[in-house]
């Protein structure tokens, strides 16, 4: 699968939702469910995927995270982000 363009807009996949708050009601503990199961995502994973609304771009995500994490890299910032889209897009999740 080919890595994201900078004009890609991620967005969840067909099927693919983001779960119900659990009891505690911490947003932390929300699942993206999918057909073939579920998955918790914590920390950058999270920050990532809600920002893939299909109204941002793959280039503005970067430039949000980057600026979020000025101490990182911004090349690896955004090797990671693709990578992990790509991965996500081979199981479905993520479509752009």
């Amino acid at each position: 699968m080919p890595p994201p363009l900078d004009t890609s807009q991620p967005r969840l996949a067909t099927g693919c939702r983001w779960g119900p708050q659990s009891k505690t009601g911490s947003e932390e503990d929300r699942m993206i469910l999918f057909p073939e199961g579920a998955i918790k995502l914590q920390g950058t994973g999270r920050q990532v995927l809600e920002r893939c609304d299909g109204q941002r771009t793959f280039g503005e995500i970067i430039a949000e995270l980057q600026k979020q994490f000025n101490a990182a890299d911004p090349a690896k910032i955004r090797s990671d982000i693709s990578q992990f889209l790509e991965q996500l897009q081979k199981k479905r999740i993520v479509d752009y």
